[in-house]
């Protein structure tokens, strides 16, 4: 590990120190105090005039007087910065297949957003990687329209959010040919899943649904019924087989089954447990993992609150999430899925207060909702959680919440 020497002019540590780059933080060691500094609490990393500053909850830690080492460091700064915001994006660091790097503008939630940053297409999404904290995934799956003009590249998402790529210059090509290549291999990805659950379906049928669903993303099982009936019968059909069908149910009776939303994705690999939940000890946990994950979006009847369920198996443990809509239960409903998808569907995250969201084994989550707009919404608009114990004591508690 290189050990650099310099100046620090901080909150914690001042004078001459030593400087050492870690997987998940940096290391401040001066004579008599040391820091260390997660990159979790990292907003931003500058470099101008041989001065290198981490700007960071806490305040920012300069370091000068580094002479030559001052661009290796942060190179080698931004390097672990930009692994660890890819590891809170649930990106693989490794399987980029195109690069570019130029300007940016998002448009999020009446928040805009600009800069230059280097870009990475991997196989479900984009990433702008940025030395601060307008680091974005920008998942392909809610992608709506697509403009390309002279160096120049946009994303539109279902969510209402913009995504402009600009002065790329001879990348601007291949990173748009890129993206377009991976958003009809997941099309291709798609009608093969949803035709595996209904092979009944004609092709049609399963195009058409895999435009409303591409994988990661719900829709509403009134306008899923109407492409292709029996397709959503085969998706009741499951859920009947999981945890989630008493449930499921019971969603049925209190709101339009039309209006609710399904979502579904192929598991590539048995979920590790982050789900917030205990098995309960009377069920094996030894059964076969499902090779999908289902969810379910149900809106209250008064339309002011949503209902999220995840239909997991026999020896996971469930429960029922409970969020405001502030009265459209639609625009909640994307908000919802699209930060899902941006998590990974670890549902443990969107329910975490403050608090837990700052201990050190959630420093992942952080990151991410500070870099997930739809993400830090869906928090905000937590209410409370109903754990599966008895039917009727599950269906009395939610009617709580949802009042």
């Amino acid at each position: 590990m290189t050990e650099y020497t310099a100046q620090a002019a901080s909150p914690l540590v001042n004078g001459e120190v030593k400087l050492t780059i870690a997987e998940h933080a940096f290391l401040v060691t001066g004579l008599l105090d040391v820091a260390e500094v997660p990159f979790s609490r990292v907003n931003a990393l500058e470099f101008e005039n041989y001065v290198v500053t981490s700007k960071t909850d806490e305040g920012d830690f300069s370091f000068s007087r580094m002479g030559s080492w001052a661009q290796p460091f942060y190179d080698a700064m931004w390097e672990a910065y930009n692994n660890a915001v890819l590891r809170a994006l649930f990106v693989s660091g490794s399987s980029a297949v195109s690069n570019a790097g130029g300007d940016y503008h998002f448009a999020e939630n009446g928040v805009s957003l600009s800069g230059k940053a280097p870009f990475r297409v991997y196989e479900n999404c984009i990433i702008s990687l940025p030395p601060n904290s307008n680091a974005r995934r920008i998942p392909l799956c809610f992608v709506s329209g697509l403009e390309k003009g002279a160096f120049e590249f946009k994303l539109k998402l279902n969510t209402g959010e913009e995504y402009t790529f600009s002065k790329l210059g001879h990348g601007t090509e291949p990173f748009a040919d890129a993206v377009e290549k991976n958003i009809r291999a997941m099309r291709d990805r798609t009608i093969a899943a949803v035709k595996e659950l209904d092979p009944s379906m004609t092709m049609t049928q399963a195009s058409q649904i895999a435009k409303l669903m591409p994988e990661g993303a719900a829709a509403q099982i009134g306008q899923l019924a109407a492409i292709a009936p029996s397709f959503a019968a085969a998706v009741e059909a499951k859920i009947s087989q999981t945890r989630a069908a008493s449930s499921y149910n019971a969603f049925k009776e209190l709101c339009d089954p039309a209006m609710m939303w399904i979502g579904f994705k192929k598991n590539e690999f048995p979920l590790d447990g982050a789900n917030g939940e205990t098995p309960p000890d009377d069920e094996s946990t030894d059964a076969e993992p499902d090779p999908y994950l289902f969810w379910m979006i149900a809106p209250s009847p008064n339309g002011q609150y949503a209902a999220v369920e995840f239909a997991v198996q026999p020896g996971e443990g469930a429960a029922t999430f409970v969020y405001r809509t502030g009265g459209d239960f639609s625009r909640s409903a994307i908000q919802l899925n699209r930060a899902l998808e941006a998590i990974n569907f670890r549902r443990e995250v969107i329910r975490l207060n403050e608090e837990e969201l700052l201990k050190p084994e959630n420093a992942d989550y952080y990151m991410a909702a500070k870099r997930t707009a739809s993400l830090q919404y869906v928090r905000d608009n937590f209410v409370g959680r109903v754990i599966h114990s008895s039917q009727e004591s599950w269906k009395r508690k939610l009617m709580e919440l949802w009042k």
